[in-house]
């Protein structure tokens, strides 16, 4: 099978190093992270384990504490939940379950780390393209019929942003041998929890839901994910693991983030509000653009396309210490598109005044 690019965004410091700049003057619009700085109460959470001097201990090996506080979260049983070290780690040993369940469907264009954790399981898999047109309401019904054993699902879709509608993923989830669904977005999306498919782990042992903390609180320095899915998969994961997959950091601010639910909403409810404006703001600004395609999405980052390759316009913002995603490194699209993730109000005009000027040229 011909190898791809493994290639994620976010690659801040090595750009930063390149134009010798700090990296706060990076505008980073490749990785889909909020703009704000996390919340105070959270910064106070990690410098009280500094203080406390737990740091000389090794972290809780079980993680029942923070397995309790977010079965709590989402009304599931702790047994049913495994922490992980940000999603990717948990992408992993999910790729161990999903290469002995048989052959796994990957939906095209789609998260690269999916195929990553195959391959480190020589596991077998196939790519279904997905249509590169939709409709601008979302929700939307998932569109792959069965056609393997295991299916990996990202929703809201990366890159695209489409919101898949839970009662179609439901159908899904009868018809395969082992479903993935990775939400790592859901949370930020505004009326994304109303599709998520975590309230259906009780009902299907054959269903898997990937969540993650860092992007919503806008701290990937800090890995924290969890998976929730039947307690015999859990348990089968779970037996494979590194002894200590969580740091003291992590745990604390999982349990922090999750406790205390009135914190949480106030968080996401800025977070959509956020989204709501700048995603007008900015794409209504870039559609000015001759022969520039906005691609319509659920949450906080887009697809372009133009009829010409976008490679020039993405180097001349990497000159101008802007980031955005070159797609060509995603399978079934080309150097023709690029995803916007969208950043502060003065972020986004900086990216539309720069955009505009290029095409100027």
């Amino acid at each position: 099978m011909q190898d791809f690019n493994l290639i994620h965004g976010g690659n801040i410091y090595a750009h930063a190093k390149k134009l010798n700049i700090s990296p706060s003057k990076i505008i980073d619009s490749s990785a889909s992270l909020v703009p704000f700085s996390p919340p105070d109460f959270l910064k106070e959470a990690l410098n009280s384990v500094i203080e406390s001097e737990s740091i000389k201990y090794y972290p809780e090996r079980n993680l029942d504490d923070l397995r309790e506080i977010i079965g709590h979260f989402h009304m599931v049983d702790p047994f049913n939940i495994m922490p992980g070290n940000g999603a990717s780690e948990l992408i992993t040993w999910i790729g161990y379950e999903a290469a002995r369940s048989g052959k796994n469907c990957l939906p095209s264009p789609g998260f690269v780390d999916y195929e990553r954790a195959l391959k480190c399981w020589n596991g077998k898999y196939f790519f279904h393209e997905l249509p590169k047109k939709w409709g601008s309401s979302f929700p939307q019904e998932f569109p792959i019929k069965p056609l393997s054993e295991v299916i990996w699902i990202t929703n809201p879709h990366n890159p695209s942003g489409q919101l898949w509608e839970r009662n179609s993923l439901e159908k899904i989830v009868k018809e395969y041998r082992l479903v993935i669904c990775d939400e790592a977005f859901l949370s930020m999306t505004p009326n994304g929890e109303e599709q998520s498919l975590i309230p259906l782990v009780k009902k299907y042992e054959n269903l898997i839901v990937i969540r993650s903390l860092t992007k919503l609180f806008n701290m990937p320095g800090i890995r924290l994910g969890y998976a929730v899915g039947s307690k015999n998969l859990i348990q089968q994961l779970n037996q494979k693991r590194d002894p200590w997959p969580l740091n003291t950091f992590a745990i604390i601010a999982g349990k922090t983030l999750l406790e205390n639910k009135n914190q949480y909403k106030r968080w996401t409810l800025k977070i959509h509000n956020w989204i709501h404006s700048e995603k007008s703001f900015l794409s209504e600004e870039i559609s000015k653009i001759q022969d520039l395609d906005i691609r319509n999405s659920a949450t906080n980052f887009f697809l372009i396309k133009h009829q010409k390759s976008l490679s020039p316009l993405i180097q001349h913002l990497a000159d101008k210490g802007i980031l955005i995603r070159d797609c060509s490194s995603f399978r079934s699209l080309n150097n023709r598109w690029a995803r916007i993730s969208l950043r502060s109000h003065n972020d986004n005009q900086t990216i539309a005044d720069e955009m505009h000027q290029f095409f100027k040229k």
